[in-house]
């Protein structure tokens, strides 16, 4: 009896030295022993629970590429794909930081695009066609959520039913289910695991609006709002993945980037503390896509819900802070900076607005022409190289953090302008909700810390690789292909020598077994 104990202590004191060890093994059930296929099941089954709760408490990264473009006059949006039911199907969603819930197009839904210009083949989600969709009942928990954000409602079948409206005018309208979502989890170095978990998300049987325009249609929306019905809020509550995601949106060329459920690492990363949003109506000038109806003011609301608020206390030009009173970005009813992945380009209050083209025009005069194009302040340059005459502009937020726009950043060129025309891509509210959408969010990593309550961003190459962190340095590369760093090799041995050392106690078991 004591000489297994001896050759376990002495695998274990080896073990304990070096980080690498070879060892025969041997096969637990021997060729000449039958066994039973459910034996082999529960053994199977046994150790999928342990693989699944080390990935739980460990927390994995998963990763999205990401397709789109912010520019207005081209795809205006960022999308991805997810991959949702059993057997799984790819739908192509829009990144929406903005909202909370992912939906996508049901088999029954009306008034619905049936093609996309984004050269995608749009799917429809069937729940009877898939073998692990669950209806959500009104008696469900989701369907009464105080942290609830759209309309909730009760078939009479006892389905818990919602409406949500955007902040375009658009809408939809559907059914809650349940059901798998497919990822891959990045652990480490040649550590992915073909991962999926079960998540709530709407099946949209009616949609209004921009949402049945042929011309960006998509499968459905990506919500990644601070809700409990997020995504993110589902898989993190669930220790799944880490209360933290990433996007690096590409401004440039073809556009795309990558979205990531963890922590991109960055040191030029600065941060600002994520504060209360409030649900209002706002009054904007003209929509996110559609430049031409600048001088038409439409009512525009901001659904009620925990939205990305961050406190914008000023902006300089060219390193000169404008004459702007401090409280028209204060956080109130009415008042506030959201930031919104779904919206296209930017929007500033009237107060901050103004001052605002007014410093922009003398700086650049008379280097370039100011001139009016669809009720936009607009400029004729004689060179292409907007950086050497537009000056780089600050917007400070709260916690000493600086977000550095470069002129791509806040103007854009319209279609029509044959290279010379460059306009303001900000957009003016008669006072309410300061939106910065993609024109400032693109070319740079940002990253929504809800276990810190901050976001953090800094200006980066979306088209370069990214590192990505869990808890101790785990490194991702971008378009899925991974290195790892020395603190992330360290921890990956203490998982290996968790496992050799779980492995020799069930050994350890099985030989005292056949000692009895």
């Amino acid at each position: 009896m004591r000489a297994p104990w001896l050759l376990i202590l002495g695998f274990l004191a080896v073990f304990s030295v070096v980080h690498c060890v070879v060892i025969p093994l041997e096969r637990a059930f021997p060729l000449n022993v039958s066994v039973e296929l459910s034996q082999l099941v529960a053994r199977d089954q046994l150790r999928h629970s342990r693989i699944l709760q080390g990935f739980a408490a460990a927390g994995g990264v998963v990763d999205f590429s990401v397709q789109g473009s912010s520019d207005p006059y081209l795809t205006g949006l960022y999308f991805t794909k997810v991959k949702l039911g059993s057997p799984p199907r790819e739908f192509n969603v829009q990144i929406d930081t903005g909202s909370d819930i992912l939906w996508v197009t049901c088999s029954s839904c009306t008034n619905c695009p049936q093609s996309s210009r984004l050269k995608i083949q749009l799917s429809l989600f069937d729940s009877s066609s898939s073998s692990s969709a669950k209806l959500i009942s009104c008696s469900d928990a989701v369907c009464s959520s105080e942290f609830q954000t759209t309309a909730t409602q009760c078939s009479q079948s006892n389905q818990c039913s919602y409406s949500f409206q955007y902040g375009d005018g658009s809408g939809t309208s559907g059914y809650y289910v349940a059901d798998m979502l497919y990822f891959d989890a990045i652990l480490g170095q040649s550590l992915i695991a073909n991962s999926s978990a079960p998540v709530v998300f709407g099946c949209s049987t009616y949609q209004s609006g921009d949402l049945t325009k042929t011309d960006k249609a998509l499968d459905g929306i990506f919500g990644l709002g601070r809700g409990d019905l997020s995504v993110i809020s589902q898989l993190s509550s669930r220790r799944i993945t880490p209360r933290v995601f990433s996007h690096c949106l590409k401004g440039d060329g073809s556009g795309g980037g990558i979205m990531v459920l963890g922590e991109i690492l960055e040191p030029s990363i600065v941060y600002s503390p994520l504060v209360p949003s409030h649900g209002t109506f706002v009054n904007i000038v003209g929509k996110a896509v559609q430049i031409r109806s600048c001088c038409n003011y439409i009512s525009f609301f901001i659904p009620p819900g925990p939205h990305y608020n961050l406190i914008l206390q000023s902006i300089a030009v060219n390193g000169q802070l404008l004459q702007i009173d401090p409280t028209v970005f204060a956080t109130s009813s009415n008042r506030g900076t959201i930031v919104d992945s779904g919206t296209t380009l930017a929007y500033l209050v009237q107060e901050a607005y103004d001052p605002f083209v007014t410093v922009i025009t003398a700086t650049v005069s008379p280097a370039v022409t100011p001139t009016i194009y669809g009720g936009n302040q607009c400029y004729l340059v004689p060179t292409t190289s907007v950086s050497e005459i537009f000056p780089p502009v600050s917007l400070n937020f709260a916690g000493g953090a600086s977000m550095i726009l470069k002129p791509e950043d806040y103007l854009i060129q319209p279609s029509s302008s044959d290279g010379v025309m460059w306009c303001i891509g900000f957009q003016k509210i008669q006072g309410g909700i300061t939106i910065l959408g993609d024109l400032v969010l693109k070319d740079k990593i940002f990253v929504y810390d809800l276990a810190h309550q901050r976001i953090g961003w800094a200006n980066y190459d979306c088209s370069s690789s990214v590192n990505v962190s869990i808890t101790s340095g785990k490194d991702f590369i971008n378009e899925g292909q991974l290195s790892v760093s020395n603190s992330t090799r360290e921890r990956l041995f203490k998982l290996i020598r968790l496992s050799f050392i779980t492995l020799l106690i069930q050994l350890l078991e099985f030989v005292e077994f056949r000692f009895l």
